[in-house]
């Protein structure tokens, strides 16, 4: 039984940390420095960039910069990452790695991210993903052997693998299932899906988003689901985070 209670913990922080991560993705670097629809206070930025970087190790800009790209090319030849130029389940499956060979071409980054140059803690720390999934696991680690004794090491390393196969199975599907599978309510080639927007704070409803893709709310009505718009409104109340653009009429 002991046994059983400690792998479900291991499960359950690594599904936790992959909603962590999604949420700091969606905050943070997608409406955030990616679209402008909102301002992150400075302490918080600096959170959201540690957290990713010892949860992901992507380099903000790069992310930033792929995604302006996916936008100005959306499904087309140019598009980084399309099923429709390059098939669901290549998409789906190697979504990470399609990011980063476009991410390190030598003109995306240089050409869509002019306006986020590395800092000091760039240079210093967040360029360096290894070090920071590396951090990360051994903070997992260290955390399962204080609870469990010395097996921990290897609950931590299961929690890093659910967390891993979680937030590249999520992420890409937004890009996957978000451009084959679900409604169209707005004129363009994303689609909104419900269940994928639950589990990825709100970056499931990907055709709203293209329509709108400066506003902080990517949700619509009461039955659509953006758990990281209700995240950003506790946000602005306590100050972290100051909206920049909602469209007129749209509800708050």
């Amino acid at each position: 039984m002991e046994i059983i209670v400690a792998v479900a913990a291991a499960v359950f922080v690594g599904l936790a940390l992959t909603q962590v991560a999604m949420f700091a993705t969606t905050v943070y670097l997608h409406r955030g420095i990616t679209h402008r629809a909102l301002v992150v206070h400075p302490s918080l930025a600096f959170v959201c960039r540690f957290t990713l970087w010892i949860t992901t190790g992507m380099r903000p800009r790069e992310w930033a910069a792929v995604h302006r790209r996916h936008h100005a090319a959306t499904d087309t030849p140019d598009d980084p990452h399309s099923p429709v130029q390059s098939g669901f389940w290549r998409v789906q499956l190697t979504n990470a790695a399609m990011y980063r060979r476009v991410a390190r071409d030598g003109q995306t980054v240089s050409k869509y991210a002019r306006d986020l140059p590395p800092d000091g803690f760039d240079r210093f720390m967040f360029d360096h993903a290894g070090l920071g999934l590396g951090a990360g696991v051994t903070v997992l680690c260290v955390a399962f052997t204080l609870v469990f004794g010395w097996w921990g090491i290897l609950l931590g390393l299961v929690a890093a693998m659910v967390h891993a196969v979680g937030y590249l199975g999520l992420s890409g599907a937004v890009n996957a299932i978000g451009h084959t599978i679900g409604r169209r309510p707005n004129d363009n080639s994303a689609t909104n899906g419900t269940l994928l927007a639950l589990f990825t704070c709100g970056e499931g409803l990907h055709n709203n988003h293209h329509d709108r893709p400066t506003s902080p709310r990517f949700s619509r009505r009461w039955s659509q689901i953006d758990l990281a718009w209700w995240g950003i409104r506790v946000l602005t109340w306590c100050r972290l985070v100051r909206l920049r653009r909602l469209r007129a009429g749209q509800a708050r």
